[in-house]
């Protein structure tokens, strides 16, 4: 194996694996994504097996389990776990490993492998940071201003970016990768891990972007068949609040700054190509998780429904054309499994003891287990090559889904007789794959849950972590 492989890894945050023209989504704009896919390997079954922020990029870097990494829930003050990570397998193996943009680890100055991180940790001053981005922001005159738009890191209002295009969060992590690309040493392989925060809200996309889908037909969001039980309503009551207008302002919005980030990535193989480094580079571009962006009546992540928990994962390059057309593109495959991946392909060994499978070894996946949350909203999954089922134990439901007939979930087949060995078969799965306190939830060796709560939560004042003005810097510690 050629150990002088480069590694150019584009990172995003929220971006759905169905919401990519090479999925056949004709109303999102990805051209680069597109010939990035046609000339590459992207990955059909690719999952997040937690789909939330930090569990997902846990899962990412050290190649773990949420089991074994310890965070199932969003543990944001949880340090990494004492195992090699990989950043940091590709440092000991001799490769020079570059990080910019959002790593979201405690303490966020942690490395956790790199040799040097430019960070931007979209706005948590609660942990008593200033990033690199807001450094980059008070120099310039524009000291605390990215959120004075004043859209929510976690709504669906939206306008458009309020200062100049430089200061756009997206252009500035590319300005800074392609930075990296020309000050690195060429006498050694390079890992580059080019981490965007968008196309997770805010959504303030640049007016340039916005622009290309005003006149847009968009593909109306997915509906259903489900039964109305509790733990449905509940996730659905969190967009109930968008109007009509509001929800296709949002999804054109999302959609502009997926577009922005596809169009970022064509000057990052530029600077690949005229450093010399583009014939020998591995590009890899994924998502941590997806959005449901109203698919079902539902926004955000941490579901395992397509939109949340499927996501794009492509590895593309001149290094990777002798993998195309061998179908190693069918295979499931979830965050986990990139680690060992990436340090497969560059002849490094794996560190001993992780979860993660090579996507393009011997051996493949025969399901995925997922897990996300404690408490009232946990869900968990089991999705194997032809269906995949999800369990809520508040109200013990279960949904069934032909992965194969009905990739957009529109039909739960929990309740029809013909397929009861399914989904028993992948009720044994999920069962075996329970630990801790989720053996609560099982009597006489069969799922029960527990009733759901009869009380709602109450509204949540902080508007889902809106930020304000962020000069001077606001206190660490605050409550969020």
């Amino acid at each position: 194996m050629d150990r002088q492989r480069n590694v150019l890894f584009i990172c995003v945050d929220e971006w759905p694996g169905n919401l990519v023209g090479y999925r056949g989504r004709t109303d999102v704009m990805t051209p680069t994504l597109d010939f990035l896919a046609a000339n590459g390997v992207a990955m059909e079954n690719a999952y997040s097996e937690c789909p939330v922020c930090i569990p997902a990029r846990r899962s990412l870097m050290t190649g773990l389990s949420p089991h074994h990494h310890g965070d199932r829930v969003y543990s944001d003050r949880m340090t990494m776990p004492d195992v090699q990570t990989l950043a940091g397998a590709f440092r000991d193996a001799g490769w020079q490993t570059m990080a910019v943009g959002k790593l979201h680890v405690y303490p966020q100055r942690d490395r956790i492998g790199f040799d040097d991180v430019v960070l931007l940790e979209e706005g948590r001053c609660e942990f008593g940071v200033m990033d690199d981005y807001e450094t980059w922001l008070g120099e310039r005159g524009q000291a605390g201003r990215q959120f004075m738009h004043g859209m929510g890191n976690n709504t669906y209002y939206t306008r458009p970016w309020h200062m100049d295009e430089d200061s756009h969060e997206t252009s500035w992590v590319t300005r800074e990768m392609m930075r990296q690309i020309a000050r690195r040493d060429p006498t050694r392989p390079a890992f580059l891990f080019a981490s965007y925060t968008y196309p997770h809200p805010p959504l303030v996309p640049l007016q340039t972007f916005l622009d290309k889908y005003h006149d847009v037909e968009l593909q109306a969001p997915l509906g259903d068949d489900w039964d109305d039980e509790w733990v449905i309503r509940r996730f659905r009551s969190i967009a109930s609040c968008y109007s009509p207008r509001e929800v296709d302002a949002a999804r054109r919005a999302f959609m502009a700054q997926c577009t922005h980030i596809d169009y970022s990535i064509r000057m990052l193989i530029g600077s690949l190509r005229e450093h010399g480094m583009l014939d020998d580079t591995i590009m890899v571009f994924m998502s941590d998780h997806g959005d449901m962006l109203f698919d079902h009546g539902m926004v955000a992540k941490r579901l395992f429904y397509e939109s949340s928990a499927s996501i794009p994962l492509i590895f593309s390059g001149k290094p990777m054309q002798e993998y195309r057309n061998r179908g190693f593109e069918h295979r499931l495959c979830c965050v986990q499994d990139v680690m060992p991946t990436l340090l497969d392909l560059c002849g490094i060994r794996s560190p001993e003891g992780i979860d993660g499978m090579p996507v393009f070894g011997d051996h493949k996946r025969e399901y995925i287990y997922g897990e996300i949350s404690e408490g009232p909203l946990a869900t968990r999954m089991v999705r194997d090559e032809h269906h995949k089922l999800i369990y809520y134990p508040a109200g013990n439901v279960t949904q069934l889904f032909d992965m194969e007939g009905d990739r957009g979930e529109e039909h739960d087949l929990s309740r029809d007789k013909a397929f009861a060995g399914v989904k028993e078969a992948l009720e044994k799965k999920l069962v075996d794959n329970l630990y801790g306190d989720d053996l609560n939830w099982i009597r006489d060796g069969r799922l029960a849950g527990f009733e759901p709560p009869e009380k709602e939560p109450g509204p949540d004042f902080g508007l889902l972590n809106q930020r304000g003005l962020h000069w001077p810097p606001p206190p660490a510690g605050y409550a969020h």
